[in-house]
């Protein structure tokens, strides 16, 4: 996609709808549904995130080691906080589930910060399903005590595809 139409995009995902409450539709494959308490929707009832829609939002990028890897890796992605804000979320938790069907909830608070993010690039590579892909909640687990506890682990989902946003 040309620089110039991923900053329209990305323009269209942050400054929210003006009229319709509707978000832009998703052209390729989807890699991430969010529904529930949600004020911008693109797909019925639901916000459906392409990869090219992710990528024209705001991207945040660190390096870090995981505890599901070796090494340091250099993970890409939107803010999580940027995501629940581009779909208007209003409710005090999220569910975030994995293809395989495994879910955690993460509370409001956990998506105010600039951290987690939803990587969709890992060491400048998309990330396939055998690489904990496509999406993946990371947190910059070498920066900070606070991210390296069991509560940002339990919420580190991978092979991402869904979020409820929840009362």
């Amino acid at each position: 996609m040309h620089r110039l139409s991923r900053v329209l995009l990305a323009l269209l995902l942050l400054a929210g709808p003006l009229a319709a409450e509707s978000l832009p539709a998703a052209l390729a494959a989807p890699l991430l549904t969010v529904t529930g308490q949600i004020a911008h929707r693109n797909t019925g009832d639901a916000a459906v995130f392409d990869l090219a829609m992710l990528e024209a939002m705001p991207a945040q990028s660190f390096t870090t080691r995981t505890t599901w890897t070796d090494g340091a890796q250099h993970f890409t992605g939107v803010a999580l906080r940027d995501l629940m804000t581009a779909v208007g979320a209003s409710g005090s938790r999220l569910r975030a589930t994995a293809i395989n069907g495994y879910s955690v909830e993460i509370p409001a608070a956990g998506w105010r910060e600039p951290v987690p993010i939803i990587a969709y690039r890992r060491n400048g590579e998309v990330m396939s399903l055998r690489e904990h892909g496509p999406l993946w909640i990371v947190y910059p687990y070498d920066d900070a005590a606070e991210y390296r506890s069991a509560q940002a682990y339990s919420h580190s989902i991978w092979q991402l595809n869904r979020i409820a946003v929840l009362d």
